[in-house]
């Protein structure tokens, strides 16, 4: 993460630029990994703290600490506050270190988002996008739209994780099937929550449709799912 300890400073060419100044208290509770608030008791979070100069002539600060604690920003960003990371938030004040909602449960959010969109897009063999799919092509330009690389064909992408039951799967996971009863995977879609999931179809529908998991031709087909996405905490069924 990057904390600005002050902001660019307007100069002529050539002209020396000193460090910009630091709270002297700040640097020595950082190092101690100390949570003091409220009388809580210390806390070992072996925090680090890199200091540079970027290009546009600020200093950044660069915190790092271990995975037990969490650093939140208060007082308008002029104060680091340690916690661990189990502990209740010091302030209910939000910042860009520490936001309600996780950054992934964001992304399978948008995910998702841009796939209801497709809905009604049609079918086509080979195609992965932007408005003609076939079933592995539609989950690979879901992922890639973001950022994120997957393998392209349905099999490859079946293998790209840990396989999950239907009993672990949940918002956001890649599902695939054996529609043809053949024993390997043909067929993949993203899961919705609830039971639900949204492919393209070369069926009935033959585009971008939503499907029951749990009922008629897809329950008996389906075979596994896989995350590409970590989980954190508890999840959208």
């Amino acid at each position: 993460m990057a904390f600005e300890a002050g902001e660019k400073r307007n100069r002529r060419p050539g002209q020396k630029v000193s460090p910009l100044p630091i709270r002297p208290l700040l640097i020595p509770a950082l190092l101690t990994g100390l949570s003091l608030a409220d009388g809580a008791a210390p806390v070992d979070c072996n925090v680090t703290v890199g200091i540079s100069r970027a290009k546009d002539g600020s200093t950044l600060i660069r915190i790092g600490h271990a995975p037990n604690c969490r650093i939140t920003v208060a007082e308008r960003g002029k104060t680091l506050k340690i916690q661990a990371a189990g502990e209740r938030p010091i302030s209910s004040a939000r910042s860009p270190l520490h936001t309600a909602t996780h950054p992934d449960s964001n992304l399978t959010e948008r995910i998702i988002a841009l796939a209801k969109s497709k809905l009604g897009d049609r079918y086509q063999p080979a195609q992965a996008g932007p408005d003609h799919f076939d079933c592995s092509g539609f989950v690979y330009f879901l992922f890639k739209s973001h950022g994120i690389a997957i393998p392209r064909s349905s099999r490859t992408q079946a293998e790209s994780g840990p396989h999950l039951g239907r009993n672990e799967i949940r918002r956001g996971d890649l599902l695939f099937f054996d529609t043809a009863h053949r024993g390997h995977v043909n067929h993949s879609g993203l899961y919705l929550g609830h039971g639900q999931f949204i492919h393209a179809s070369s069926g009935r529908a033959y585009g971008v449709t939503v499907s029951d998991l749990n009922t008629g031709f897809y329950k008996e087909r389906f075979l596994w799912g896989v995350r590409i996405i970590p989980s954190h905490g508890p999840g959208k069924e």
